[in-house]
């Protein structure tokens, strides 16, 4: 069997690395073993961070539709109950928008909920 020599592969393999840990600070940005560190790290991070966002949105929304609700007489908590007795089914993604951005709207399932 004829001898393989891996130098392009491996010389490769360490400057695609590298070019992930563009713009690290210290080592981690030209050292072979901090950089794969890095990179690992900033994947897991990165994967975490992704279900993360879904949960700090969640609350952001929350915090506008209180925001607008207190506005009207209500509290969230009795704002929620309120459109669920009265089957109204908006997902918190969109009354954050229109508590935002079409206080009309919003203000019109507000009074809704109230009866």
């Amino acid at each position: 069997m004829p001898r393989v020599k891996r130098g392009t592969t491996h010389i490769k393999k360490r400057k695609k690395l590298l070019s992930k840990t563009k713009g690290y600070k210290w080592g981690r940005k030209s050292k072979i073993k901090q950089a794969k560190e890095a990179v690992v790290k900033a994947g897991v991070h990165a994967f975490v961070d992704r279900r993360k966002k879904k949960r700090v949105n969640r609350g952001l929304w929350n915090i506008k539709i209180n925001a607008f609700v207190r506005e009207h007489g209500l509290s969230y908590s009795r704002f929620i109950s309120a459109l669920k007795k009265n089957n109204i089914e908006v997902d918190r993604k969109i009354l954050a928008d229109l508590s935002e951005n079409n206080k009309e709207l919003m203000a019109a399932i507000v009074n809704e909920a109230k009866k």
